[in-house]
């Protein structure tokens, strides 16, 4: 199962989308590509309008107005066509659990037509790809939520799409199958694949090559994941651990110093954004009874509050 080239230079491309139902606008003014090949994170708060996005470009949705191009097609001008080349997976498992591994691919290879032999050396192909274990005449509600969501996306690639939509895939499995899932899906991209991948976990949103960040209809930020932490991260970032005994109002004093910009809890500990070093190093000499500080790099998880939360 290798990637198809379209011809064009992006294997999606959105220019101008807005998405309006009634007086809501879900969409606003969305501008995005993203290159052949390439693992690309849609990233956000519930409600910024990525499902919304996604439904477009798959042609499940009509734009209130703006062009979406997908492997080189427009999805409202011919979707049986953008079906060929799109793949779909949700975080919901798409499987038939009262059917076997083996009749529900039969099933989705026969929704997209696809000769008996084609279809055989698919399946091999795609199972190879998971490493698929379990006998293929088990029934799927016999299987762990990982190896469901793995068959599942076997199903997506039956019929060999250039362009891979996955929405939080991983959601609810465990941690070892989240990483396995992330090892197929980078093979994936490795083959030529196009993987358009939304997720809640941050340390996932690592693995793509970039990401984009939704609030409120609207793109606030897309670049690589490294690039966003070192451009929306310019200030010094100390991580705060409370001392035992500390004063009850050593927070709500360290907020009002004037040294910390933003001061945010994180578990047990705290992530300190500070205005200047030198100020900064008096505040923590001077409330050293009251927590512990060390410099520290931001995380995709501070992007995240910082940009998509609104949070400054």
């Amino acid at each position: 199962m290798n990637g198809k080239k379209n011809g064009g230079k992006y294997s999606v491309e959105v220019k101008d989308l807005t998405v309006k139902f009634g007086d809501f606008t879900a969409v606003d003014h969305v501008s995005f590509h993203v290159h052949p090949g390439e693992i690309f994170g849609f990233l956000g708060a519930n409600g910024a309008g990525k499902t919304t996005t996604i439904r477009v470009l798959c042609g499940l949705l009509t734009p209130t107005s703006g062009q979406v191009l997908v492997a080189g097609l427009d999805p409202s001008q011919g979707l049986e066509a953008v079906k060929a080349k799109v793949g779909y997976m949700s975080q919901k498992f798409t499987l038939y659990t009262d059917m076997t591994v083996d009749e529900n691919l039969e099933f989705a290879a026969a929704l997209h037509k696809i000769p008996k032999e084609v279809q055989r050396r698919r399946r091999k192909e795609g199972l190879e790809i998971i490493a698929f274990k379990e006998k293929t005449t088990r029934l799927v509600r016999e299987l762990s939520g990982g190896t469901k969501q793995e068959v599942s996306l076997v199903a997506a690639l039956l019929h060999d799409p250039e362009v891979l939509f996955l929405d939080e895939p991983t959601a609810g499995v465990s941690p070892v199958s989240r990483t396995r899932f992330w090892s197929i899906i980078r093979g994936l991209s490795d083959r030529g694949k196009t993987v358009f991948v939304t997720t809640h976990y941050m340390d996932e949103a690592e693995y793509c090559g970039r990401i984009a960040l939704m609030r409120d209809g609207r793109i606030v930020a897309l670049d690589s994941p490294g690039t966003l932490k070192k451009s929306l991260f310019p200030e010094p970032l100390f991580e705060l651990t409370p001392r035992k005994g500390h004063r009850p109002r050593w927070i709500q004093d360290l907020r009002k110093s004037g040294a910390v910009l933003s001061l945010k809890p994180y578990g047990m500990r705290y992530h300190a954004i500070v205005s200047e070093k030198g100020s900064w190093k008096r505040i923590a000499r001077r409330m050293s009874g009251d927590f512990t500080a060390r410099p520290i790099k931001a995380s995709l998880e501070d992007v995240f509050i910082r940009v998509v939360e609104g949070v400054k």
